[in-house]
């Protein structure tokens, strides 16, 4: 009865926009002083907050940051969709096809699912309207897009998610790579076969010559090499993810030097939203370990192992229902509040069931993502309504196709799992 207490006064948090960091915080506070009372509460925040937020195991988080801020700061994310654009041609949905590479790449170096689709929004949606895409299409593609930036590699979602289950940041940054890799693919197919169904929706793309095209390349083939060595070094042994987020820093504000688009104003910006996003994930870290000790003290985690070894179903249904509750919360709250909260729970079920812990870290963040694009709260359809100017009912009908995708995606990952657990099996070999 306590922790229902517990869990409810956390939503109303969550409901009246208390910072997730600070509603987590306080609501296992309050579960701590009723389940032990003032010297438990005491005793858990002398020590708990400090171990949780000195892991070693989180040290690629503000490096992946900064690296990100570094490239953003270049104003890299108007030439990354240029440059796109022309190598993509005239490739039928020309335009949307360089939105959705360009749109990956950008997603990976922001880290930031609302973060991308803010930034596509204002550069991509303009241009596609400009050469006749309908405004659906535009944005229901540009919505989805950006949600890319929890799965593809380096992800700071998946960190999180990492050091959460206590599993190795490197495989389960690695294990990210191919689904990543399948959702941009999947959202091609749709694009191509949307509008092949319905022409007058995109115009074929604009044929460019070679050397316009390798001219694309001087300015964000620096940056796609950069991303690339840094994903290979994880891959191959070569560094561990904090050295290899250590380098990816280095050489993003290399790169901006060199182009002369880094100056000292753009690095202090980078430098304080590096701060404040650290600060505000670690917070999130050392109260959902808080906020863990309730979990412990009122035996949740127990008693839901033990209700959902006694259902009488296969596992995979078990865990399709686990998804569809996994939809649900996407549409309601932050990625990272999603993980705080259930992957302490909801983790022992799944290895109970027999699940892989990597593959479910890259299965929760593609369904939270999915719920950032579904109704009744999906938060990037809102932001890229309000960038564009466009009812967020219109964004919502453009996002169905593209949704239908993912959800296919969901399925075959869970009836295929090695495709997510393939490329982090071969590290190292």
């Amino acid at each position: 009865m306590l922790a229902v207490l517990v869990v409810v006064l956390l939503l109303v948090l969550l409901l009246i926009r208390i910072p997730v960091g600070f509603a987590i915080g306080i609501a296992g506070s309050v579960g701590l002083l009723l389940y032990g009372g003032l010297p438990e509460l005491l005793g858990v925040l002398e020590t708990t907050p400090h171990t949780a937020v000195t892991a070693y195991s989180l040290s690629p988080i503000p490096l992946f940051v900064l690296m990100a801020q570094f490239v953003l700061r270049s104003g890299v994310a108007g030439s990354m969709f240029d440059s796109a654009r022309i190598w993509v041609g005239r490739t039928p949905a020309g335009l949307g096809v360089a939105t959705t590479l360009s749109g990956a790449v950008f997603a990976a170096i922001s880290g930031s699912s609302t973060a991308a689709a803010a930034t596509l929004a204002s550069t991509a949606v303009p241009e596609m309207t400009r050469r006749g895409y309908d405004a659906r299409l535009a944005t229901g593609l540009v919505a989805v897009v950006g949600t890319l930036a929890a799965m593809v590699p380096p992800s700071i979602i998946l960190v999180f998610y990492a050091v959460l289950a206590e599993e190795s940041v490197g495989q389960v940054l690695i294990a990210g790579f191919v689904p990543g890799a399948l959702v941009v693919v999947a959202l091609i197919v749709t694009t191509l076969l949307v509008v092949r169904r319905r022409p007058e929706l995109a115009p074929r793309g604009e044929r460019h010559p070679m050397a316009g095209k390798i001219r694309a390349l001087g300015v964000v083939g620096p940056v796609l090499i950069l991303f690339g060595l840094v994903t290979v070094t994880i891959y191959l042994g070569l560094a561990t993810p904090t050295e290899a987020a250590a380098l990816g820093a280095a050489g993003a504000l290399a790169i901006g030097l060199v182009q002369r688009t880094l100056t000292l104003a753009r690095i202090r910006a980078a430098l304080l939203e590096t701060l404040c996003t650290t600060a505000m994930i670690l917070l999130i870290i050392a109260s959902a370990h808080v906020f863990g000790h309730v979990l412990t003290l009122s035996r949740v985690t127990e008693t839901v192992v033990d209700a959902v070894a006694a259902v009488p179903a296969a596992p995979t249904v078990i865990f399709l229902g686990i998804a569809l509750v996994y939809l649900v919360l996407g549409a309601f709250m932050d990625q990272m509040a999603i993980l705080a909260l259930t992957v302490p729970i909801v983790l022992p079920v799944i290895e109970q069931l027999g699940f892989d812990p990597v593959w479910f870290g890259v299965m929760v963040v593609l369904l939270a993502e999915i719920g950032l694009v579904t109704p009744p709260l999906g938060l990037n359809v809102f932001i890229v309504a309000r960038s564009t100017g466009l009812r967020s009912e219109e964004v919502f009908r453009g996002v169905v196709p593209f949704v239908l995708a993912l959800l296919v995606l969901v399925l075959v990952f869970t009836f295929a799992p090695g495709l997510v657990l393939w490329l982090p099996g071969t590290m190292g070999s």
